[in-house]
């Protein structure tokens, strides 16, 4: 399970179903034209010495009725994101951070209850391979919701796991990026992870893990959490233009699984209603199954409404 390496040079691609139309639509008027021309008189032929289809004599074929089959404009399709991505190329970023426009940092609420949506990112690589067992037991065991973002290096990592998880209905498997690093067009680093450096490299980092996870987990995944959930917002048009949506977070529970459980548990029962609740399930030794084990048995769960992401 190899991911996909990055893209270099102008993003081709195949021909547009427009002039695939327009094309076989030639193809097709030509190929009855001379089928028309070619028939002699047969029995098919009218008593005043036409052949159905025609408007002359035998031979003559009705250009109109041809012309007719067709229809006046070719169908209107969306842009293709490859054009719409090169067309990127040069842009200026104008913003950094992990709330910028386009990133959703926020879910449905509905009266009476607090809503919440867990998120827990795997992040791979060295050091960050490893899985919080504690934590999806956890989960387990009180029937709570979670949305899983997982890197492709996490899954090559841990193949019967991210199986697993995403064969599970509590969970739900997404898109935690290729290499696991900002998106941005510059190369902006984060935490002092450097970005990817263009938008052929934003299309490798989100592409690359897609198809992988397509291939190995028969998902297909729709949100895209890039690592450390920075972007610059030229590279978040770019990956929106890939149809994937940028899942950001309002509550950071446990700062990349550094935080202590008890921090962990206060960052939960702060956690405003409608909260995208970041935390990881890559490091059992954070304090983050411990901590939210504390938050969870001290909330009254009938009052909680946990879901995944839409």
């Amino acid at each position: 399970m190899t991911p996909v390496p990055p893209v270099r040079g102008r993003l081709r691609r195949p021909l547009s179903r427009r002039r695939f139309f327009t094309a076989t639509a030639g193809v097709a008027v030509l190929a009855a034209t001379t089928a028309t021309t070619a028939c002699s008189r047969t029995s098919g032929s009218s008593a005043d010495g036409t052949t159905p289809g025609t408007t002359g004599p035998t031979g003559t074929p009705d250009t109109a009725a041809a012309s007719d089959q067709l229809p006046d404009t070719a169908p209107a399709y969306p842009p293709d994101p490859m054009d719409r991505i090169n067309a990127l190329e040069g842009a200026v970023p104008t913003q950094w951070g992990t709330d910028i426009p386009g990133i959703t940092a926020t879910v449905d609420t509905v009266p009476g209850v607090r809503t919440l949506a867990l998120t827990f990112d795997a992040c791979g690589g060295p050091g960050g391979s490893d899985v919080d067992h504690a934590l999806l037991d956890l989960l387990r065991e009180k029937a709570v919701p979670a949305t899983l973002f997982l890197n492709s290096r996490w899954i090559t990592a841990n193949p019967e796991m991210a199986h697993d998880l995403a064969a599970d209905p509590l969970f739900r498997v997404e898109n935690h990026g290729t290499r696991h690093c900002p998106l941005s067009v510059t190369g902006r680093s984060a935490y002092d992870i450097p970005g990817t450096t263009d938008v052929h490299d934003v299309y490798a980092e989100v592409t690359g893990n897609r198809d992988l996870m397509r291939t190995e987990l028969a998902t297909d995944p729709g949100w895209f959490r890039c690592g450390t959930a920075f972007y610059d917002d030229v590279a978040l048009t770019a990956a929106s233009y890939l149809g994937v949506r940028i899942a950001g977070f309002t509550t950071n529970l446990d700062a990349g699984a550094t935080f202590t459980p008890d921090q962990v548990a206060q960052q939960f029962a702060t956690a405003p209603d409608g909260a995208i609740c970041i935390g990881h399930t890559n490091q059992p030794g954070g304090g983050t199954a411990a901590g939210l084990r504390t938050a969870l048995e001290a909330t009254d769960l009938s009052t909680v409404r946990f879901v995944q992401l839409p």
